[in-house]
């Protein structure tokens, strides 16, 4: 991936959607989406001199905390489109940072917003920006989602149900040793209705709370309400992530 830095700070690459990124409608996965973002944003953040190879020698990583991000229109099989994402600086104890697609035409297909946080890979303590971060002003105030993402919980008044159990495994791990960020949006699509039209995206928004390691079982459980499908994933009593995703 040979990215461009643009004078406003935006980071941006050409992409062409692959079959193995798409469903049986030969639209672009979420979690096809998410893949890209997570390599956008190492190649990113390596462009600017924060990025994955800066840190390993401090013994720390970035680490995805939330997520949120709109399909206006899904890409398909054999598109052209163009990625960009940029950082929009430390909001409290986050740093955000945002992501687009386009299409040939330059029209917005993806929005998306993401909250990340640099941790010690040992301790897992969070790190302060100034351990961390150039002192140049690397980030761009433009938004693709105005207000970061948030905290997503299960919805009160209703009684989840418990769908599956998955045994985290080797298809799960990331480069730094627990669940690849993408992964626990699989998990819950895997837990929704698949009809004949199979499942098309208009909304996701992740929370992760604690990481999910190889050989730990995450049940997972399900709640719908005001158009949204929760998904929460549990180890025993501790809430590992919880999702709510919006159909068309």
């Amino acid at each position: 991936m040979a990215v461009t830095v643009r004078p406003d700070k935006k980071v941006i690459d050409d992409l062409l959607v692959k079959c193995y990124e798409v469903d049986s409608a030969q639209r672009l996965k979420p979690t096809a989406f998410m893949d890209m973002a997570q390599e956008m944003a190492y190649q990113a953040a390596a462009a600017m001199k924060f990025g994955y190879d800066e840190l390993i020698v401090k013994n720390m990583a970035w680490v995805l905390s939330r997520m949120r991000f709109r399909f206006l229109k899904a890409p398909v099989w054999g598109e052209e489109v163009e990625i960009r994402t940029w950082h929009r600086g430390a909001f409290g104890p986050f740093f955000v940072r945002d992501f687009e697609v386009l299409d040939k035409e330059g029209r917005r297909m993806i929005e998306a917003t993401s909250s990340w946080v640099i941790i010690d890979v040992d301790s897992r303590r969070m790190a302060r920006p100034e351990e961390v971060l150039p002192k140049e002003d690397t980030s761009c105030s433009d938004f693709a989602i105005e207000t970061p993402a948030g905290k997503v919980m299960m919805p009160r008044g209703v009684e989840p149900e418990l769908v599956t159990t998955h045994k985290v495994a080797y298809s799960d791990i990331d480069l730094v040793g627990h669940t690849n960020n993408a992964r626990y949006v699989a998990w819950a699509l895997d837990c929704l209705e698949y009809g004949e039209a199979g499942i098309q995206v208009e909304e996701v928004e992740i929370v992760f709370h604690h990481e999910a390691r190889p050989g730990e079982e995450i049940s997972l459980y399900r709640a719908q309400k005001d158009g949204w499908t929760f998904v929460e994933g549990r180890r025993e009593d501790v809430q590992v992530f919880c999702v709510r995703i919006r159909n068309i």
